[in-house]
């Protein structure tokens, strides 16, 4: 594959990248690279952050119960939480998410946005028989949003199904996200990948309200119903008093196919930033990108010390 030099704008370093993720990169530019601009229109903006967990906070691992993010990460995450109202919208069951990152300064979306703790001031046109008062585990009041309830005996029953009709796979791992469920075919031998995608077929072609996705080296199970990771961006961002909001960015940062939904929310806003976390070039609409979580990380904590350097600027500290 041919090679095409690019320049690093941060320290005017050369480097060399494969030639299609470089014209990539063109229409996909680093969210580092092009940060000052993008903060240059950032600036007197009311900025919302959204973060995707697998594959953006932590690395994509061969045991999905063990994709830990780092100390680092975690820090950094905490920090940004203290300067931005921050959510993480995941395709994991909700309390999965929360064990994972472990701040209590963040809102959290599980299951694909179907599962969403969101401050107490909901919004004034989701439908009340979705939305539940509870106190969280710092005390505080919020309000579970769960457009999906009625199909939790189906999504059980799914569940056992799978785990039933698959047991000869060697490899699998079935995982209940509480509104979906996550077919992890990760260890799952190529020549059984075949006999895999039909047994679960088989199984969810008696459910018909139901849809399969394919992320990376998984099938995700969730009703077909009209809401996805987009839907609970705007959520969030009404229930966070923004949905009416002429100066208000919506930061969104994902890696996977999910995440598409609100990469297109926020363009269809108009407004804002959706950035894809990918080292090789795939069809995306998102703006800009960043090649790993350790880059997450380093725009994060960028952002931390640019909101701080700005904050001390206009107070003259």
């Amino acid at each position: 594959m041919g090679l095409l030099q690019l320049s690093a704008s941060k320290n005017g370093n050369s480097v060399l990248v494969p030639y299609e993720y470089g014209s990539w990169l063109l229409k996909h530019p680093s969210s580092l690279d092009t940060f000052d601009q993008m903060m240059s229109i950032a600036k007197g903006r009311k900025i919302v952050v959204f973060l995707d967990y697998d594959g953006t906070l932590s690395n994509i691992v061969d045991d999905p119960e063990k994709a830990f993010m780092t100390k680092k990460m975690r820090f950094a995450v905490q920090e940004v939480a203290r300067c931005f109202p921050t959510a993480v919208i995941s395709g994991r069951g909700r309390d999965k998410v929360h064990d994972f990152v472990e701040l209590d300064n963040v809102y959290y979306a599980g299951s694909h946005g179907l599962d969403i703790a969101a401050p107490s001031q909901s919004p004034n046109d989701a439908d009340p028989k979705h939305q539940t008062r509870v106190v969280d585990r710092k005390g505080n009041e919020v309000v579970l949003f769960q457009p999906a309830k009625k199909y939790l005996p189906a999504i059980q029953k799914i569940f056992i199904a799978l785990n039933e009709k698959t047991r000869s796979i060697r490899g699998i791992l079935i995982e209940h996200n509480k509104f979906c469920i996550s077919v992890h075919f990760r260890h799952v031998r190529d020549e059984d990948f075949c006999t895999l995608e039909k047994l679960v077929n088989s199984v969810m072609g008696e459910y018909k309200e139901f849809r399969i996705s394919k992320g990376k080296k998984v099938f995700e199970i969730r009703p077909d119903m009209e809401w996805d990771k987009g839907h609970a961006l705007n959520y969030l961002l009404d229930a966070l008093g923004f949905g009416s909001s002429s100066d208000v960015l919506p930061l969104y940062i994902g890696d996977d196919r999910t995440d598409e939904d609100a990469f297109k929310a926020i363009r269809e806003r108009g407004d804002g930033y959706p950035i894809v976390v990918s080292s090789s070039p795939k069809d995306t609409m998102a703006l800009y990108s960043l090649r790993n979580p350790l880059e997450v990380e380093k725009f994060l904590l960028r952002l931390v010390r640019w909101t701080k350097n700005s904050s001390s600027a206009k107070f003259g500290a």
